[in-house]
C-alpha cells in the first residue's frame, strides 16, 4: 500500500479570511485529504477563534470537489452517536462521499469540562473507554442500518431513522484513534483505519528513536487485537497525526526532514501521514514554502 500525505486545518480561521482558502489550496496541493479538530476550544487556541468541525467541513465538502475530508477526531465528549450520524450522513451526502469520521475515546480539556455542571467532575480515563467501547458499535449501527433502538448503559436510540445513509457503502470509513487495549478492540473490529500520535510519555524528554520504537510496539498490537477476531491487520490504514512525537515540528523544516522523518515511519508500516498546515506564532509554525514543497514533492522520493 502507497503512502498517502494528508494534512490538518484548525478551525481558526473566519471562512471568508482565509478559512476557504485554506481547504481549496490543500485541494490544490494534492493532498489526499485535509481533517480538523472536532474540539469545543483547544490548549493555547482557546482564547482566539474557534469554528465548528461539521459547518466547517459542510463548507469545505461545497468548495472542493476531490479532497477527502474529515475529523481528527471526533469523541463522546460532547458527542451522542444519533445525532451525530445524521451529521455525518448529511455531510457524506453533500461531499459526494469523501468522508472520513476520526474518532477516539477523548481526553482531559474543554471538551470535557464544557458542558458540566459547577461541581461536577470530569469522566475519568476508564469512564472515557467505557463510553467509546459503547459509542463506537451505536454508531456503526446508526450508519448502517435504516432504523436502530437501542438501550445502553450511557447511550439510546428509539427507532432512530438514518435514511438514505451514506453514500459510502456499507458506511463512511472510521479512523480510529487508540493505543489502550479496549480502544485497540475497537480499531480491529469497526476501523478501517488506525490512527496515533505516538507515545504521549516521550513527547517532552524521549528520542525519536525511542517514540519509533513504543509506535512499533502499537502496531504489534493492534496486529495481535485484529489476529484475535480473525482479521489481517493489514487491511486497516495506518495513520500518523505529527506533531505530538518527540519530533515536533522539526520534519516541517524542509524537504528532507521531512523525506527522513516519513521514511523511517512509512517502514513502520504507515500508509498515511498527517500534517498541520502552518499557523504562525503557535506550536504549529512553519514555513509556508517549506510546507507546499513537502506536499508537491515528498512522495515522489518516497515511493
Amino acid at each position: 500500500m502507497s503512502l498517502r500525505l494528508s494534512t490538518v486545518i484548525l478551525p481558526v480561521r473566519r471562512w471568508h479570511e482565509g478559512g476557504r482558502d485554506q481547504w481549496l489550496r490543500a485541494e490544490e496541493l494534492g493532498f489526499h485529504a485535509a481533517y480538523t479538530y472536532d474540539h469545543l476550544a483547544w490548549r493555547s487556541f482557546r482564547d482566539g477563534p474557534w469554528f465548528g468541525a461539521v459547518p466547517t467541513l459542510t463548507a469545505a465538502a461545497a468548495a472542493t470537489e476531490r479532497l477527502r475530508l474529515g475529523t481528527l477526531v471526533t469523541s463522546p465528549n460532547f458527542r451522542h452517536p444519533v445525532t451525530l450520524a445524521k451529521e455525518l450522513i448529511s455531510l457524506d451526502d453533500i461531499s459526494g462521499g469523501r468522508i472520513t469520521l476520526g474518532i477516539g475515546a477523548g481526553g482531559n480539556g474543554f471538551d470535557a469540562t464544557t458542558l458540566l455542571k459547577k461541581d461536577q467532575e470530569p469522566w475519568t480515563p476508564r469512564e472515557r473507554a467505557d463510553r467509546f467501547g459503547e459509542f463506537v458499535p451505536l454508531l456503526d449501527r446508526l450508519l448502517t442500518e435504516d432504523s436502530v433502538t437501542y438501550e445502553g448503559t450511557f447511550y439510546s436510540a428509539t427507532e432512530a431513522r438514518d435514511i438514505p445513509g451514506c453514500v459510502q457503502r456499507p458506511r463512511l470509513p472510521f479512523a480510529v484513534a487508540a493505543t489502550g487495549p479496549r480502544g485497540l478492540r475497537l480499531a480491529a473490529r469497526h476501523g478501517q483505519a488506525w490512527v496515533t500520535t505516538g507515545d504521549p510519555k516521550l513527547f517532552e524528554a524521549g528520542t525519536p528513536e525511542q517514540s519509533r520504537e513504543a509506535i512499533r510496539g502499537q502496531i504489534e498490537k493492534l496486529d495481535k487485537a485484529c489476529a484475535d477476531i480473525g482479521r489481517d491487520g493489514a487491511e486497516l490504514d495506518k495513520v500518523l497525526l505529527t506533531g505530538f512525537t518527540p519530533d515536533r515540528n522539526r520534519p516541517l523544516e524542509s524537504l528532507d526532514a521531512f523525506v527522513d522523518f516519513a521514511g523511517k515511519h512509512a517502514e513502520l508500516g504507515f500508509t498515511e501521514i498527517v500534517v498541520h498546515a502552518p499557523i504562525p506564532d503557535s506550536d504549529f509554525a512553519a514555513d509556508q514554502a517549506v510546507f507546499e514543497q513537502i506536499a508537491t514533492e515528498a512522495l515522489a522520493q518516497l515511493r
